[in-house]
């Protein structure tokens, strides 16, 4: 089966002479839950590469923070210290 826009097409089915029925079967349209469910459950527990991108930064991020935050917040401080004039 294909999947034309939001319906599943049957493949075209061949007459006993060779020719091609000309407008495929439709197949009975499920309630929107099933088809939601039916699409989550096709997954396999794959998880997409953008969340594990999302959460190894995160974790890079605590990682640093929790060894090196002293020294962290005395960079951003510098840096930020001639655009504010040292008022920080």
């Amino acid at each position: 089966m294909t999947v034309h826009r939001s319906r599943l097409h049957r493949p075209h089915r061949r007459h006993r002479h060779g020719a091609v029925h000309a407008e495929p079967r439709l197949l009975p349209r499920r309630p929107l839950g099933q088809r939601l469910l039916a699409r989550l459950a096709s997954e396999q527990g794959d998880v997409p590469g953008w969340v594990l991108i999302t959460l190894m930064t995160a974790g890079i991020v605590v990682a640093l923070w929790a060894v090196a935050s002293d020294q962290i917040v005395q960079i951003f401080k510098n840096a930020m210290a001639p655009f504010l004039s040292g008022s920080l």
